[in-house]
């Protein structure tokens, strides 16, 4: 099967058809499109990248779960209906790169060794198409895709980048951290579900709690501390370690403290991996989901681990 055709053109005029392949190894229109209405609908399906496949199957069966319906995951054009809602703003626009965003500091490289990370002062991102694509939510090589031609390192360049969804207001009050949709919910005191993010929820080496813990605190902008006697060895590191702070870092650009030691929800430097691989017990998003959250809670929110 031939590969979609895929440019802001193509992705701005996608709708749902009820004889629609989806192949999970080609970009697709279609599939930029409902990644994007997902995320403006506070449903996020992860890094926007084009593609079909667990992330966003689950995003669909989150959304029908927020709409109290069957979360069977499978589209039709009356879900399309309720996930579209109207909304006729292209989801891919243009960009003008500004000097700000060239300016940097950018990392030139980031080691995988721990050591060598403490040893650095920051764990920056390691050019301006690596911070545009966080800041739009999207997997880094989809948006060189869509911008074969764009030089990112020049302020003044007009680049084609997605446009998701603004912050969800509110105050989330009680979290699910569901193992099996590999997902987190946040609700707020009226039980009306916020937000769901994909996440990486810890792995059978390095469980993640079991019932209900709650939020200790927030740290933006975190540093971190790896200590191999009580989490896990990483490499030929047995000393305690202060990594800095950065979105490259080992646990992003948030921390949300659980009161059970040692675990946290928080972000990641490789979000195109999320629910793709384990964490270390922890709860893992993509840094602007992180974030997001981070604004919502505040000491005493509930979080439930549910297998």
């Amino acid at each position: 099967m031939a590969a979609p055709v895929v440019t802001p053109d193509t992705i701005n005029a996608a709708s749902f058809a009820d004889d629609h392949v989806f192949v999970s190894k080609h970009r697709d229109p279609f599939i930029v499109k409902l990644q994007v209405l997902l995320d403006r609908a506070g449903i996020s399906p992860g890094v926007i990248d084009g593609y079909w496949g667990d992330n966003v199957q689950k995003a669909v069966q989150n959304f029908q779960l927020s709409r109290e319906e069957v979360p069977d995951g499978q589209l039709s054009a009356t879900l399309w209906a309720e996930i579209a809602q109207n909304d006729t703003t292209p989801v891919i626009t243009q960009y003008r790169i500004t000097q700000e965003d060239v300016a940097g500091p950018f990392a030139p490289s980031i080691p995988s060794d721990y050591r060598e990370k403490a040893a650095m002062e920051r764990l920056s991102f390691t050019s301006p198409s690596e911070m545009l694509a966080e800041r739009f939510h999207m997997d880094e090589d989809f948006l060189k895709a869509l911008n074969p031609e764009a030089n990112f390192s020049v302020a003044g360049t007009t680049i084609a980048v997605a446009a998701p969804g603004g912050d969800v207001k509110g105050k989330v009050v009680r979290i699910e951290a569901d193992k099996g949709l590999a997902a987190l919910r946040g609700y707020d005191a009226a039980g009306r579900l916020l937000v769901v993010y994909p996440a990486t929820i810890g792995s059978s080496d390095t469980p993640s709690p079991t019932g209900t813990v709650e939020v200790e605190g927030v740290a933006l902008d975190p540093t971190y501390t790896y200590r191999p006697d009580v989490n896990f060895q990483q490499g030929d590191n047995r000393d305690v370690l202060t990594i800095p702070p950065g979105p490259n870092g080992p646990v992003g650009s948030v921390w949300i403290d659980l009161s059970k030691p040692t675990y946290g929800i928080h972000g990641t430097p490789a979000p195109e991996a999320i629910d793709k691989t384990f964490s270390h017990g922890c709860v893992r998003l993509t840094n602007w989901d992180a974030t997001e959250l981070a604004h919502m809670v505040k000491p005493g929110t509930t979080v439930e681990f549910l297998d």
